[in-house]
């Protein structure tokens, strides 16, 4: 559930869509990660307050993911493949961390491990990237509205949702379209 101090316009994508998501559109852009507090309520709103701290080393850590999954993020739309520098961004976040199989008592747990603890939660969004690309690059998509930079996974069952919220960005789109038909 997300925490009612987060007034980001689009909440509850996939973590590593959510993080984008902490970036939108505004003159200039708005950032709800400009300071250790406004981590620690997207910390919460994604759930990991508990395993996670919201401090100094923790905000630069997760900016360096955001804009990690920034730039994979604009290869699959636009190639629908990592390049390189892509690659490079997400390997260097990802290798702060891993998954450590065990027994448990049902059988195999996998627990994510961060090699300090400012690394777990984007280490968590740069795996949660990577399987997204596995379920269709095609599927992470940025809103086709023209003053929106949200991020959101296509989940859809053809694959052609095009707006972050057909209330907002799809209707403001209609209602231009609506007002060239009407003028013309």
């Amino acid at each position: 559930m997300p925490d009612p101090r987060d007034h980001r316009p689009l909440i509850g994508e996939p973590l590593a869509l959510d993080l984008l998501n902490t970036r939108w559109a505004g003159t200039p852009v708005n950032d709800a990660l400009t300071g250790v507090e406004q981590y620690g309520i997207w910390l919460s709103s994604n759930g990991l307050s508990e395993r996670c701290t919201a401090d100094e080393a923790g905000l630069e850590a997760i900016r360096q993911a955001r804009e990690a999954i920034e730039l994979a993020a604009q290869d699959a739309r636009e190639q629908g493949e990592l390049g390189a520098p892509a690659r490079d961004g997400l390997d260097a976040v990802l290798a702060h961390g891993r998954i450590r199989r065990t027994a448990g008592p049902g059988g195999a747990e996998d627990r994510v491990e961060a090699d300090r603890p400012e690394w777990l939660a984007p280490w968590l969004a740069a795996d949660d990237f990577l399987t997204l690309l596995g379920q269709g690059a095609h599927r992470v998509k940025q809103c086709a509205h023209e003053a929106c930079i949200l991020h959101f996974f296509d989940a859809s069952q053809n694959g052609r949702r095009r707006w972050c919220r057909m209330a907002v960005c799809g209707n403001r789109a209609k209602a231009a379209r609506h007002y060239v038909k009407a003028r013309g």
